[in-house]
């Protein structure tokens, strides 16, 4: 069974982006994957920015993605980039930490100026770290997810489906990869 990590950079808890993030892994786990979530936000943070690699409170989830197939990464979209956090947290990853592995950015923010940060900020990162294949990602408007009280993500039935075959799309490049 293939390993997939969803990782969740936004410093905000109960957010929208860590809303994303479960529900893509509960999409993911649907369709027969096993996966795995990191949430930086739970890490270290004296860790983090220190870049202590092998503290034993970041070392476990440097090991998670080393044995995943495919990285899911969520983030809300900052100044018109990805966070600062999950910034930190993937310069502790080796040059080629993600190689062999099929990667899906998704980030969200308030606004549409900001809809170019998955193409040009986070999806070269990610191949950058030598993913072997970065599916096309996608980027959501705030104002389009709802916060359910069950704490659930409610998407806007046009972009769900969206999100939805990207999603499909991510599962078969891992399946293929494999």
């Amino acid at each position: 069974m293939s390993l997939i990590v969803t990782l969740s950079g936004s410093p905000a808890p109960n957010s929208r982006t860590l809303l994303l993030a479960r529900y893509t892994a509960s999409r993911l786990t649907l369709d027969g994957f096993e996966v795995e979530s990191i949430d930086v936000r739970d890490l270290p943070p004296e860790d983090l920015l220190h870049a202590r690699a092998e503290a034993p409170g970041i070392l476990p989830a440097l090991e998670r993605i080393a044995r995943a197939d495919g990285l899911v990464v969520t983030t809300p979209v900052y100044k018109a980039s990805y966070t600062g956090l999950l910034k930190a947290f993937l310069d502790l990853l080796p040059q080629s930490g993600l190689a062999g592995k099929v990667a899906l950015p998704l980030a969200t923010g308030g606004t549409l100026a900001h809809l170019l940060a998955v193409d040009y900020a986070l999806r070269p990162l990610l191949a950058t770290l030598g993913a072997s294949h970065v599916v096309s990602g996608l980027f959501l408007l705030d104002k389009l997810l709802e916060r359910r009280t069950d704490g659930t993500l409610e998407i806007e039935p046009d972009l769900r489906a969206r999100l939805d075959a990207l999603v499909d799309t991510f599962a078969q490049s891992v399946r293929r990869a494999q």
